[in-house]
């Protein structure tokens, strides 16, 4: 499915619609450049789980967030993260496809590691405008968002 917002509310609704689709076990993969609307998408994800958006920023210096509810919410943001072994120390694997929610920012550092995910490409589409594309869900879902 692809989406076009123009501005970031309308990414992060874009973000709580797709996050009251999510269930314990759901991975989101989201892939874009720096600036592409990542954070903004994940805002709304957890939105949806009743997390304020002030709550959610970038995780890029703590790579990873968690966020105690039912399901448990993880932010994972990857973006300094430089090999598998800095991925193995800071715990991701741990955080991904049990009973949580998570939402991984710069999955492409996952390598193959990640399976069965909801992958979400983010693009600038320049003046505010971002194009997304969402893989994964079921058609019931994609009609919906």
């Amino acid at each position: 499915m692809k989406l076009t917002s123009d501005g970031a509310a309308r990414t992060e609704e874009i973000g709580y619609e797709l996050g009251k689709r999510l269930k314990a076990g759901d991975t989101v993969a989201l892939f874009g450049d720096l600036g592409s609307g990542k954070t903004t998408l994940t805002r709304g994800i957890a939105r949806a789980f009743g997390i304020a958006r002030r709550d959610v920023t970038s995780a890029s210096f703590t790579i990873i967030a968690e966020y105690p509810g039912d399901p448990p919410f993880f932010h994972i943001d990857l973006y300094r993260i430089e090999n598998e072994e800095d991925l193995e120390g800071a715990g991701v694997w741990d955080c991904l496809g049990r009973n949580s929610v998570a939402v991984v920012e710069w999955a492409e550092k996952l390598g193959c590691g990640i399976k069965n995910c909801i992958r979400v490409e983010m693009t600038d589409a320049g003046d505010d405008r971002r194009e997304i594309s969402i893989e994964g869900l079921d058609e019931e879902d994609r009609n919906n968002l």
